[in-house]
């Protein structure tokens, strides 16, 4: 609260005060909570929950509103509007389970959390679900599968974690992205509250309703007319920008908003990976697969990278449902923490499952730990035929110099994908003075690029001392890289902002993505215009203009952010 001073003061809005230039918010706290019905607070333990995510930064907001609905949310960006309209420097950001890697959900000013109350699923029918963005997948997919026997098969490794706003919110992918595609090509319709705090519904529509929309004499319709002239006018420079990898979350997808061969204008897929910066979800609606009933996998034990891409081509010409790796440091940590892994399930099957790890606790013991270990799963409708799936692709690569086992079952399956699933959540919890630090983690290639690009990637990281792991999505050449860093140290934290230039420069070099799946958030913002180059960075920017013009929607991702934005919000311990 800003003091008084003798100058005129005009009341403007109950609890604000309006001076030359300046709108002041006499109490933050209780002018939010005399127009919501949810909870607001700014107490120091609330405060500091909500000032993380699993990234590596830290920024502790001045209040955290939980809303119970979309007129609490809409009554909140309303305020926030009209408070930086009048000169107040307040913004807002979005929250869902805060399972992001990029910083992307933190703010120093409004957190909005929709998983206390805003957490419901409404209607299963047809092919589609919806939720609202506070919904847990876990429990969705629980939901889902109860009522109609599909789900929405674009979840992240976080899946028993992660929420769907989330979900939405950074374009996610996961295990089964090779197969089902990401979040994006899911959503069917979203309900949002636009930055002056009017809500909408957006969907994909035909031409002559995007001319109705573009009638609208209010901010959606604005919105649809000038977005529909940006790519007008942009055509080619937005077609020859598109990401050609398998997946992409950087920037704003402006490729996939209009589709020519259905006739189609879709603003959902703008929503889609931003993060929160053009608009506030309040409710998706998903469609949906059934996925095959039964599966079995390859298991890959590789020691010479240099086989990788041929092993890759081969394994893909069987189509498994995901293909999936982790490394050595991975593998010698899950060993490591095996009973706290298994300690996660149920008796029985931490029973069975600590049994299934004897051969590779033996491995460890004898020194005989591959490089890589990748996962192919097949699925099919019966065991047998999705056994002979299997032993064909392990067929193809009888000849190569690699280990090969195929797991018949779900409990021999069932530890790879633990190790796989639950590599970064073990590096965050039990390496005490180390801090598993995301900010290389989500690169994007092609599999023909794998023999020049990983030396190049491996000679990079080996000018610097860094401890890592390396997990990730192998047949869509999407690579997470742990590394494990004393954020203490201030050193620390100047090599991370040496490397990740110069690991996004390579990326780059082979048109990749910097962020395939985990977005830009506060880490890769900074960076886009080395991906992208400064013409499509200038289209970003107008896009976040057109929808928030005043800059209030989880401000600095996306657009805007700066290094010194990485330096201030850096975490200082480990």
């Amino acid at each position: 609260m800003m003091h008084r001073t003798k100058r005129k003061v005009v009341p403007l809005l109950d609890g604000l005060l309006f001076l030359p230039g300046i709108l002041m918010c006499m109490n933050l706290r209780e002018d939010l909570a005399r127009i919501m019905k949810g909870d607001v607070t700014d107490d120091a333990s609330t405060v500091k929950k909500y000032s993380r995510d699993t990234s590596i930064f830290e920024r502790s907001p001045r209040v955290v509103v939980f809303p119970k609905d979309t007129d609490d949310v809409a009554a909140i960006v309303r305020y926030v509007h009209d408070a930086k309209a009048g000169g107040e420097d307040i913004s807002l950001a979005a929250r869902a389970a805060g399972t992001d890697m990029t910083g992307g959900p933190l703010t120093d000013s409004v957190s909005v959390v929709f998983t206390k109350y805003m957490n419901h699923i409404g209607e299963i029918a047809d092919g589609t679900a919806v939720a609202e963005p506070g919904v847990y997948y876990r429990d969705f997919e629980r939901a889902t599968r109860a009522k109609s026997g599909m789900i929405v098969p674009s979840y992240p490794a976080s899946r028993e974690l992660c929420a769907i706003g989330g979900m939405v919110a950074n374009n996610s992918g996961g295990e089964l992205t090779l197969s089902y595609g990401k979040t994006n090509d899911y959503i069917r319709e979203l309900d949002v509250v636009l930055s002056d705090g009017s809500t909408a519904t957006l969907a994909p529509i035909s031409t002559s309703e995007l001319w109705k929309k573009e009638s609208q004499n209010d901010l959606e319709g604005a919105i649809y007319t000038k977005i529909h002239k940006l790519l007008r006018e942009n055509e080619s420079l937005i077609a020859d920008a598109r990401p050609n990898v398998t997946k992409n979350s950087a920037g704003y997808a402006l490729w996939n908003v209009m589709d020519k061969s259905r006739g189609t204008f879709d603003l959902t897929q703008l929503i889609a990976g931003s993060q929160g910066t053009l608009a506030v979800v309040t409710n998706a609606k998903l469609g949906m697969v059934t996925t095959k009933s039964h599966r079995a996998m390859v298991v890959i034990f590789l020691s010479d990278i240099k086989l990788l891409p041929e092993i890759v081509h081969r394994v893909l010409k069987s189509k498994p449902e995901s293909f999936e790796s982790y490394d050595d440091q991975t593998f010698k940590l899950a060993v490591r923490f095996m009973p706290q892994i298994i300690s996660q399930f149920g008796i029985l099957q931490m029973v069975k499952l600590g049994f299934s790890f004897i051969p590779e606790m033996w491995m460890a013991a004898t020194g005989g730990v591959p490089k890589l270990i990748l996962m192919a799963e097949f699925a099919a409708d019966s065991k047998s035929e999705a056994l002979e799936v299997a032993r064909v692709a392990a067929a193809t690569i009888a000849d190569l110099p690699v280990g090969v086992k195929i797991a018949r079952s779900e409990t021999e399956s069932a530890k790879y994908w633990t190790i796989r699933r639950e590599s970064f959540s073990l590096l965050r919890k039990n390496l005490h003075g180390l801090y598993a630090a995301p900010f290389i983690d989500d690169l994007v290639v092609h599999p023909d690029d794998y023999p020049r690009f990983l030396p190049e990637l491996n000679a990079l990281l080996s000018q610097h001392r860094l401890l890592y792991t390396i997990a990730g999505h192998i047949g869509d050449a999407n690579f997470h890289i742990i590394p494990l860093m004393d954020m203490g140290r201030p050193e620390v934290r100047a090599e991370i902002l040496e490397l990740m230039p110069k690991v996004y420069s390579l990326v780059a070099k082979y048109k990749g993505s910097i962020t395939g799946e985990h977005n830009d958030g506060i880490i890769r913002t900074p960076y886009l215009e080395l991906m992208y180059g400064p013409e499509v960075c200038e289209l970003f920017r107008q896009v976040k203009e057109i929808f928030d013009p005043l800059d209030i929607l989880n401000p600095g991702k996306k657009i805007g952010g700066t290094i010194a934005d990485i330096e201030r919000s850096m975490i200082k311990h480990s």
